[in-house]
């Protein structure tokens, strides 16, 4: 089992390499961890403990009491990236999230079912568990066992959904309060171009994707001051949480969403908010057609400078914006 904490400092390393490449950093260029920890949204510490990771690949060297320094250029680590193992409760966490949506496990499990039936020991069970609740894709019973929660599982709570999305979100570029905040705004540019350019990759989880997808529609609503759309926008993503596991087994519609995203961020970054609202008012619309079979996507948003990447055939309930 690969500790989680090596998993965490494995992916930041992997995004460290992403800023050297946008970057275009040469070799001798000093990596400073109060610098990339602001760019990468975490504290000092998990930064240092990724460029400890990348100087023993060779790729950064340590020098006392000066800090990190790059070894080697941009452009020879195009293809480089550190392995990211999956640990034994994000597995089974996966498994009975996928289980559930294909109709192979029921409503309500025991302890004693799961640990039987996925071969499991109990410390990871209990961990994975917990997590699911906190995730709110669980309750625990009143007697014993746990539940799934209620989420969108059926087509008119999926669309009502949408619907309540598409009214809301685009407004929320144009009110008056609206401020992004550049530091936030480019931490979720290089996540998305990280998944971009790693949405076919095993070492990218269902979860990451996930959490990175929310973690978008969740900071714009917080660039708009209105705590009430944000509550809402966090309820929607709670909702949802079960059936995009679904979703993102489709990567090629991962690839169209991160690419949207991507229009959405550069569009708040230039000031043009009138256009990241049409973005963002299309997005949505495609993510509500891929939901529905034979629904057609909202027509192009007018004024978009834009191109869109093109948009795959997703399954029922792929949604993913």
């Amino acid at each position: 089992m690969v500790p989680s904490t090596g998993q965490n400092s494995r992916r930041l390393a992997n995004q460290i390499l992403d800023v050297v490449r946008k970057a275009r950093f040469e070799p001798g260029h000093h990596l400073r961890e109060q610098q990339l920890a602001d760019l990468l949204g975490v504290s000092r510490t998990p930064v240092r403990h990724a460029l400890t990771l990348l100087t023993e690949e060779g790729i950064v060297e340590r020098r006392p009491h000066q800090g990190f320094f790059l070894l080697k250029a941009f452009d020879t680590l195009q293809r480089v990236e550190l392995a990211v193992p999956q640990s034994l409760d994000s597995s089974l966490y996966e498994r009975l999230v996928n289980d559930r949506l294909a109709g192979l496990i029921g409503n309500s499990l025991t302890q004693t079912e799961i640990a039987k039936r996925y071969d499991v020991d109990r410390v990871t069970l209990t961990k994975t568990l917990t997590r699911m609740a906190e995730d709110g894709l669980l309750i625990r019973n009143k007697g014993h066992g746990w539940s799934f929660m209620p989420t969108l599982d059926n087509d008119e709570a999926l669309r009502n959904g949408y619907q309540f999305r598409l009214m809301v979100e685009p407004a929320n570029f144009l009110t008056a309060q609206f401020k992004p905040d550049k530091a936030a705004l480019e931490r979720s540019r290089l996540q998305h171009l990280y998944l971009a350019s790693h949405s076919d990759s095993a070492a990218v989880s269902n979860a990451q994707l996930f959490e990175t997808d929310a973690a978008f529609h969740e900071m714009f609503a917080e660039f708009g001051g209105n705590g009430f759309i944000l509550q809402a926008i966090q309820q929607q993503n709670r909702l949802r949480k079960l059936l995009e596991f679904a979703g993102y087994a489709n990567r090629r519609r991962v690839r169209d969403w991160c690419g949207e995203h991507l229009q959405i961020i550069d569009a708040v970054a230039e000031g043009d908010y009138q256009l990241a609202s049409e973005l963002m008012r299309k997005h949505l619309s495609h993510a509500d057609s891929a939901a529905q079979p034979g629904k057609k996507p909202q027509a192009k948003a007018p004024g978009s400078r834009r191109k869109a990447p093109p948009q795959g055939q997703a399954p029922a309930i792929s949604g993913s914006p």
